[in-house]
């Protein structure tokens, strides 16, 4: 019996990556049978806003920037003209609950990490409701197709209720960048378990030589995933039926235990100030074995005019944990500010951010796992397709693993800042079981608050 073809394995990855949603089913409802079969064929018109200006908040990420590289291509095409500020994305969070709550903020558009922001924006009615552009022929265009967006990037998008309140445009399923060269100097393979991760991290780790053995996000609010990933290959999980938080069962803390070993042991110094990018700065420089995060960061690393390790990187499925093997799953989308008066060319926009053409753009630079099914099929066929087959191969096999890396709760923001102090703090030196039960006793007021309200 002979292996698929990678053709094959594409064609799988995209049919998974429609499975991988199934984690988020309760994020939202589908649209109902009335807007996935919405025609928008007639009397639609790019330039229907051709003059006006609209105002773009992004995350300063491999998504971002590729947006920001074609949004002359949708100048051109709408006469409509794009500003747009890039921020990383804390502040960026930040810099959007100032706006809203200023009632009259800079932008249009906003990008929004929905395991984040979702139910925060939701809450507020921060995002305008999409249907009546989606059902308006001469707004929809003739591409919107919503029968081509993969099911967990539209449970994602749409409440409850019925209403879409922002277009996705990318899902997360977080991976591990490796090393191979500094792997194949120590003669040490790719860890198959969690057991085996930690060891490989105390064999690679070389502070004389200015090598970290592994490497990950240590600033507080932003390492939770970090920790969230390795609780769930311990089976642990976040909140039980009844509204208890689980996060200071022993399966919690053994998996703080293990985020602490590798952070603090076997990290960067000043780890604990490491978000993404200062991780991949420093895995790109070549002074990481192992990098734990979402797997659209690949672009960079292959770009031989910002990656010394171009030809040597790794892309692995996160180890077994000693009950699973998971994928902790992140999504992220744009949407539109209620407060906004140009919402028309706002929603122009949005539609043009997750076409099909900017879908498959991502997945040909290695920006992410798109949402649309199209673009699986049209990058099997094109001649531009760069990303390496061993980061594809990754996304498929994570993404048949994946489940969300945060708990369904409203404020899942101070859910990150409670427990990020704590991880925090075990970056420098305190007690994993101590510093959960702190945090559990601190957050559960909040999440019980939260559920009554």
């Amino acid at each position: 019996m002979t292996d698929r073809t990678y053709d094959d394995r594409l064609d799988a990855l995209r049919r998974r990556l429609l499975q991988a949603g199934a984690g988020a089913a309760a994020l939202g409802a589908l649209p109902g049978a009335g807007l996935l079969s919405a025609n928008a064929q007639a009397a639609f018109d790019w330039k229907r806003f051709k003059g006006e200006k609209i105002e773009i908040l992004l995350v300063k990420s491999p998504r971002g920037d590729l947006l920001s590289k074609y949004h002359k291509e949708f100048e051109d095409m709408t006469g409509i003209q794009v500003g747009s500020e890039m921020v990383p994305e804390q502040q960026q969070r930040q810099k959007a609950v100032i706006e809203f709550n200023s009632g009259n903020p800079s932008f249009d558009v906003i990008a929004l990490s929905y395991h984040v922001q979702k139910r925060q924006f939701a809450k507020n009615n921060w995002l305008t409701d999409l249907r009546p552009f989606i059902n308006d022929k001469s707004m929809a265009a003739p591409d919107l197709d919503f029968a081509d967006f993969a099911k967990g990037g539209l449970q994602y998008a749409v409440e409850s209720d019925g209403r879409v309140m922002s277009l996705p445009l990318n899902l997360d399923p977080w991976v591990v960048y490796w090393n191979k060269e500094i792997f194949a100097a120590k003669g040490i393979a790719y860890p198959k378990t969690f057991a085996e991760m930690i060891d490989a991290a105390a064999k690679l780790h070389d502070p004389g030589k200015g090598i970290a053995g592994f490497v990950g996000r240590g600033l507080k609010n932003a390492n939770v995933p970090v920790w969230t990933s390795f609780l769930l290959g311990y089976g642990g999980g976040f909140v039980d039926a009844k509204g208890k938080l689980l996060t200071d069962t022993p399966e919690a803390i053994e998996s703080a235990k293990m985020y602490q070993t590798l952070l603090a042991k076997y990290g960067p110094q000043g780890v604990s100030g490491f978000n993404w990018n200062e991780s991949q700065s420093l895995f790109l420089q070549g002074k990481a074995a192992m990098w734990l995060d979402g797997i659209g960061f690949a672009q960079p690393l292959e770009d031989p005019t910002k990656s010394r390790i171009v030809g040597k990187v790794g892309y692995g499925v996160v180890p077994a944990g000693p009950k699973a093997q998971v994928s902790a799953l992140f999504a992220d989308g744009e949407g539109i500010s209620p407060f906004s008066k140009k919402k028309g060319p706002a929603w122009f926009y949005i539609q043009w951010a997750s076409n099909k053409s900017n879908q498959t753009r991502m997945l040909q630079a290695a920006a992410g796992a798109p949402v649309r099914n199209s673009a699986y099929a049209a990058a099997q066929q094109s001649s531009d397709f760069k990303a390496p087959k061993e980061w594809v191969e990754c996304m498929l096999k994570s993404a048949s693993i994946a489940q969300p890396g945060l708990p369904i709760i409203s404020p899942v923001t101070e859910f990150r800042d409670v427990f990020g102090v704590a991880l925090t703090n075990m970056i420098n030196g305190a007690d994993p079981a101590t510093e959960l039960k702190r945090a559990t006793a601190e957050f559960q007021p909040v999440l019980d608050k939260s559920e009554k309200a």
